[in-house]
């Protein structure tokens, strides 16, 4: 619900997926890493397209330091 509701809010481009299991994340079906996947299927289930599922899981941060890196380059 997060994830969705935080790409109404501010766009698919601006969203990604992060976890920390050192002390548990309170997320039901995601309790380590092994369930991570369980996180995937849901964002099928929920309409997701694979290009929007790469985003999420970890394309838009490299776009991001890709974007960062060549603006240093440039100064």
């Amino acid at each position: 619900d997060h994830i969705d509701y935080m790409v109404k809010l501010i766009g698919i481009d601006h969203v990604g997926i992060s976890s920390d299991f050192d002390g548990g994340g309170g997320i039901k079906g995601w309790a380590d890493a092994s369930e991570t996947f369980n996180v995937t299927l849901e964002l099928v289930k929920r309409g997701y397209s694979e290009p929007e599922i790469e985003k999420l899981w970890g394309g838009n941060l490299l776009r991001v330091l890709d974007e960062v890196q060549e603006y240093a380059l440039s100064q």
